[in-house]
């Protein structure tokens, strides 16, 4: 391939006159900071500012690219589907109306894609730092679980058109809790927590088979706390995926885990699972929201949404090819020639149709060919490793995928940064921890 030839040509210039240098020594320890500021300060900071902090590990990762000789570039075949996609997306903003708002979006996919190389080529080298990043990860679920069991012990109030109240009664109403993740928006809150429930549920399982017990049992207590919060956000979507996601960590341990340690996680899975179910029971208020789900156009939220299916698959079949561009600020903008109601959309609420809307058929294509042969790669090792710690490490990564593709049928907060950052991470651990046939330039 053409671009290992002009990495090795730069190499052989660059990598000499700084090899002695002491900073570069130190550059995966900055890579690594600069990975874990992005997953911290996803609790707290915008938009922008944290694809700023991104970049900056992104140029780190240049910098180690061109300094280290004989470094090149070797690709999955999810990587070559992932290479189409953004090539389709290039094309797709190129013959866009509304081009800078489109370049504007192609620019936050470019830091999201940069983001999975950074990740996958630290852990490449630095494989006992995913426990590091694991334990970031389960810190801010606690730290969020902790702030959303606050919010629903104070009430905390909901901004306008969190829930369609119009038929409660008002024991039925739910205190939705939102955690601090910017735009405060209890959807958001509840697809990161369900995107990061799995590495609590991980965690805690790498610590019964190290037979830790006080950490295990602390596992146990947080990864039903995380359950309760996410089941109080009151995202029916979360509603939707977390029972299907579930199946991926039971069917797992049904295979793999050794018979000694399956019973004592089956009961750590049958006591989530439990909980999850005493939660609907035993709560009016949750209870009447998974009800809303069957409401249909009953509901004014449910009946937003199919509003904007309708429109978004009428400006799919008018760009079907390369799309309208990518960037929520290029789909509102022409959403507004198609939405039926006076509101307007900042997506498709499906990341499939939003996929296909955007940048078209083939990148909807080339994105689910990346998903399947990511999927596939994760599967085949979890089945044939004999580490049981790459397993986990394997089962949490692919959990995580899974729900939030899964929360995906129904909202786009997969868009929101917080989001694309931790689906990013969980492509390079599959990608470190799993066996994939690599194309390589030789």
């Amino acid at each position: 391939m053409i671009i290992n030839s002009i990495l090795g040509f730069c190499q052989s210039i660059i990598a000499p006159a700084v090899e002695k240098s002491r900073i570069l020594k130190l550059l995966d320890r900055f890579i690594f900071l600069s990975v874990c500021a992005v997953i911290l300060l996803s609790l707290c900071c915008s938009s922008d500012f944290l694809g700023y902090v991104a970049a900056i590990g992104i140029f780190l990762t240049l910098i180690k690219i061109l300094t280290t000789k004989g470094f090149r570039f070797e690709y999955t075949k999810f990587e070559l589907c992932l290479i189409i996609y953004l090539a389709f997306v290039v094309i797709s903003v190129a013959g866009s109306s509304l081009f800078l708002l489109s370049f504007k979006g192609a620019l936050k996919t470019l830091i999201y894609l940069g983001y999975y190389i950074t990740c996958a080529i630290y852990l490449k080298d630095n494989k006992k730092d995913i426990f590091k990043i694991f334990g970031l990860f389960a810190f801010c679920v606690c730290y969020e679980s902790i702030v959303g069991l606050l919010q629903n012990s104070s009430h905390a109030g909901a901004l306008a058109g969190w829930q369609d109240t119009t038929n409660l009664n008002p024991e039925e109403v739910m205190t939705r809790v939102y955690g601090t993740l910017k735009p405060l928006n209890p959807n958001l809150f509840g697809g990161y927590m369900l995107a990061l429930v799995p590495v609590v549920y991980g965690v805690t399982a790498l610590l019964a088979v190290r037979k830790s017990r006080v950490r295990f049992f602390a596992g146990i207590l947080f990864s039903l706390l995380a359950t309760v919060v996410m089941i109080m956000s009151g995202c029916r979507g979360v509603f939707a995926a977390y029972p299907f996601m579930l199946l991926v960590p039971a069917a797992v341990l049904l295979i793999r885990c050794p018979d000694k340690l399956k019973t004592l996680l089956y009961k750590l899975y049958g006591g989530i699972c439990a909980l999850g179910v005493l939660c609907i029971l035993f709560s009016t208020s949750i209870k009447a929201r998974i009800l809303s789900i069957f409401a249909m156009r009953g509901d004014s939220s449910t009946s937003f949404r199919f509003n904007v299916y309708q429109s978004s698959l009428q400006m799919f079949k008018d760009n079907p090819l390369l799309g309208i561009g990518v960037g929520n600020q290029n789909f509102r903008e022409t959403y507004g020639l198609y939405m039926k109601t006076g509101y307007d959309a900042l997506s498709a609420y499906n990341i499939y149709l939003e996929t296909a809307v955007e940048s078209g058929i083939f990148a909807l294509i080339a994105f689910i060919a990346f998903l399947v042969f990511l999927i596939k790669g994760a599967v085949k090792t979890i089945l044939t490793s004999q580490n049981i710690d790459k397993v986990i490490i394997l089962t949490i990564a692919l959990s995580s995928i899974t729900g939030i593709l899964l929360h995906g049928f129904v909202d786009t907060i997969f868009f929101r940064p917080q989001l694309q950052f931790v689906f990013w991470m969980m492509v390079a651990v599959i990608r470190t921890f799993a066996k994939f046939d690599v194309v390589e330039d030789k």
